[in-house]
């Protein structure tokens, strides 16, 4: 038996102008967004409505946008931790975050390894000691003390100097957080903070748009 609708277009489909269109003011306006926030832009400011992967897969089509395959990385990611609060992502991104209306300045993120939830966002100058000890407390004060926190080996988490002498080999961050018995961990390589630097990258994204 034949369906009657073989042969004939779908009623989901899409016109071929809207299409073109769509793709037409990605590609001279938004050529920066992924297909996420492209369809809220189209939707709000262009009244044209289109499914989330109807989009992506002319974004593909067209090379404005990667597959998940085509951008996909080959080193073994970490395993996540079960609880949240267990291990908490930090980490600064430096970045023109309010464009050229201003100095460029540094977002810290604190972000849960088990949820990905951001727990603590704060714009500084710049990564320092006295900066990483404003976002901890507003941290402590909303959300109490984690097992661990994960950073890279920046010098406000590590004693990077092997000639350094006096002190524990710890820096002030560090001997405050072992008085509050938070153990500080540090990625050996930038694949290892993947899940941070993920978030950096879409903060840098949505946060400025």
């Amino acid at each position: 038996m034949t369906h009657k609708s073989r042969g004939q277009p779908s009623n989901h489909s899409v016109s071929g102008g809207i299409r073109e269109y769509a793709l037409e003011l990605v590609r001279t306006k938004y050529a920066d967004f992924g297909p996420t926030l492209a369809i809220e832009v189209l939707l709000d400011k262009h009244a044209i409505r289109v499914g989330r992967e109807t989009l992506r897969t002319w974004m593909i089509e067209e090379g404005l946008w990667l597959s998940r395959k085509q951008r996909r990385s080959f080193h073994q990611p970490r395993l996540r931790r079960e609880n949240h609060g267990e291990l908490v992502h930090i980490d600064g991104s430096e970045h023109r975050w309010i464009e050229d209306r201003g100095d460029p300045c540094t977002l810290l993120v604190f972000i849960d390894d088990a949820t990905s939830k951001l727990m603590q966002l704060r714009f500084v100058p710049s990564e320092s000691t006295e900066s990483y000890f404003e976002a901890l407390q507003g941290y402590l004060t909303a959300h109490g003390c984690p097992v661990a926190f994960y950073s890279d080996k920046h010098t406000v988490f590590r004693v990077n100097r092997r000639d350094a002498k006096g002190g524990s080999g710890m820096t002030q961050f560090g001997r405050a957080l072992a008085e509050l018995n938070i153990e500080i961990l540090c990625a050996n390589s930038s694949q290892a903070k993947e899940r941070v630097e993920r978030a950096n990258r879409t903060l840098q994204d949505r946060l400025v748009k």
